[in-house]
């Protein structure tokens, strides 16, 4: 019986992998089972090869599995890419319509299963995906009515006749599996699960679902991979909420807009990536000159230009503290989790509007697009705060001047007011003003808005800078990284400290301003900090040492290739660097 099971399906992109990814890891998810998928996809609508990789567990699980139990090949060519993952304990589901064979070295028996001919005599070859589906339940020795719940949701308004023939597909794959393995019936069964449902989402769902709990009305953006799903998400939502959502031209305007509506009073946000980031950067900068709230968020991917559009990198990090041109204070948060990714989006509208500064969450394709199972989010943790909001009657001046927007208060934060709000008229400018908004270029005026501006970090509250797992006074290794490299560090810290290693792991959530506090004495006490990044020029390794030090003994672990990485994969460069 397997504690872990890994199950992928692949084939070209349009021809059902992801239904049958979904499909697969619904049944999975209602049986109680935690679940990690990770999807390999091309950058193009129709066409290419895709396989959504599954890891199931009936504990906790954050990272993608090593090895392959089941591929449930719909092409040759997913057999070719992807049998390197198999074992001899593994076994290969191909559809007898394409002739398969498997490689000379691969140990893992190939079962060949007439996906398309059973569900083109049940009426369509459509249904070929069900047939894998049902020939998947024998191996694992389920119950094949535990589809019945998913199939009666996906399919129910096409009518009981879809219905049925869906499970009919499903019951002969099962069939005709259970004859093929005869005695080995069972041998890819798993630990049962608790039973306990839990939410399975993307995190760009998580990302989305914090906005609405944060009170967010209005999302302006441009649709781009892999930030979609957020708009996507919204488009559906916030007008039920009295919201709306908008799709720009551009994203300048997405940005633009986005600032537009928070100083009318609307809590807004817009969603990209690194190109999209790249032309906001301007107005991330009017955002901190007018000190007006912007959440935006960063859904890495590679780069650059077009680069690696749905591919896994973390590249963005010195973009996101040093691109704006000039000075301004600003907050980039990176959380790890979908836990993480709704409460931090949470907290970056509170930020933004408490300090009237532009807060970017920034996540990676591999937090975003992968679906992962959690817990139910405790909504009694929710908090709105919006800050020095002007709500009482302003009372008029007798010189009749503008109002104090930009007011030099001690702790930095000046007084907000919306627009029609009586005697709170004042000018709004990108360039340096005064307090009342006025174009002021004078030397001494401009020390002062600049400090005052900057003098608002000192108010930064943030929840967990630093996610630390340090059972160790004096570690070994620190191993350090941020967003979704969060489940392999886990992993390998669990690993090697099964070898005896002393292992403490930080992961960094609250990337800027730098939580040298939470991090310094931690790489203090610790012989070697190993970095883990998706990139090339260890962007955060770099980070570490300008803000704490501890060049000499600081190391990188960088992948830059467009995948995530494997805890094995980790687990051996670490080691080399242990040596």
């Amino acid at each position: 019986m397997l504690h872990q099971l890994s199950w992928k399906v692949g084939g070209q992109q349009g021809e059902g992998i992801e239904s049958t990814g979904e499909i697969f890891s619904m049944a999975m998810n209602r049986l109680g089972y935690h679940l990690y998928g990770y999807r390999h996809f091309s950058s193009r609508i129709k066409g290419g090869h895709t396989n959504n990789k599954i890891t199931v567990r009936p504990t906790e699980v954050r990272s993608i599995a090593d090895d392959l139990d089941i591929l449930v090949a719909f092409d040759q060519e997913t057999i070719e890419v992807n049998y390197k993952e198999l074992t001899e304990k593994s076994i290969i589901l191909a559809d007898a319509k394409f002739n398969p064979t498997k490689p000379e070295d691969s140990k893992a028996p190939l079962f060949i299963v007439p996906f398309t001919e059973i569900a083109t005599e049940l009426g369509t070859s459509l249904m070929k995906n069900m047939v894998a589906i049902g020939a998947t339940s024998a191996l694992l020795n389920l119950n094949k009515e535990v589809f019945q719940s998913v199939v009666d949701e996906i399919f129910g308004r096409k009518g009981e006749e879809v219905v049925k023939k869906n499970m009919e597909a499903i019951q002969k794959g099962y069939d005709v599996m259970t004859e093929l393995l005869g005695d080995r019936v069972g041998e890819w069964e798993l630990a049962p699960a608790d039973g306990k449902r839990r939410m399975y989402m993307i995190g760009n769902d998580a990302v989305a679902l914090g906005a609405i709990a944060a009170g967010a009305r209005f999302m302006a953006a441009y649709p781009i991979t892999p930030a979609s799903e957020i708009m996507e998400y919204l488009i559906k939502k916030l007008p039920k909420l009295g919201g709306a959502v908008i799709q720009t031209e551009d994203e300048i305007a997405a940005a633009t807009m986005a600032i537009g509506a928070n100083y009318g009073g609307v809590r807004s946000f817009t969603a990209s990536a690194g190109p999209g980031l790249s032309l906001m950067m301007e107005s991330i900068g009017l955002s901190g000159m007018t000190e007006q709230p912007l959440v935006i968020v960063d859904t890495q991917r590679g780069g650059p230009s077009t680069g690696l559009p749905t591919k896994q990198e973390q590249s963005d990090l010195m973009a996101m503290f040093y691109g704006t041109h000039g000075e301004i204070p600003k907050v980039v948060i990176a959380p790890s989790t979908l836990e993480e990714a709704f409460f931090d989006t949470i907290q970056a509208f509170n930020i933004a509007e408490e300090l009237q500064i532009p807060v970017i969450i920034m996540t990676d394709l591999q937090l975003s697009l992968g679906k992962q199972t959690t817990d139910p989010f405790d909504y009694s943790k929710i908090e709105i705060r919006r800050g020095k909001i002007v709500e009482d009657e302003i009372e008029a001046n007798d010189n009749k001047d503008y109002f104090k927007r930009y007011e030099n208060t001690e702790d930095g934060i000046s007084p907000r007011v919306f627009p029609g709000t009586p005697n709170g008229i004042h000018h709004v400018t990108g360039v340096e003003h005064d307090e009342t908004g006025k174009p002021n270029e004078a030397p001494g005026n401009r020390g002062t808005q600049m400090d005052k501006r900057f003098r608002k970090l000192e108010k930064l509250t943030f929840d967990t800078p630093v996610h630390v797992n340090a059972p160790h006074e004096e570690a070994d290794v620190l191993l350090v990284g941020f967003n979704s490299t969060r489940g392999a560090i886990e992993e390998v810290q669990v690993r090697l400290a099964e070898e005896g290693v002393k292992v403490n792991h930080a992961h960094i959530r609250l990337l800027f301003p730098f939580p040298s506090k939470e991090m310094a004495p931690l790489v203090a006490n610790a012989k070697k900090v190993i970095v883990v990044e998706n990139n090339k020029t260890s962007q955060l390794a770099n980070i570490l040492k300008m803000n704490i030090g501890g060049h000499d003994k600081t190391y990188s672990i960088t992948k830059y290739d467009g995948t995530p990485f494997l805890p094995r994969e980790l687990e051996n460069k670490v080691k080399e660097l242990l040596d």
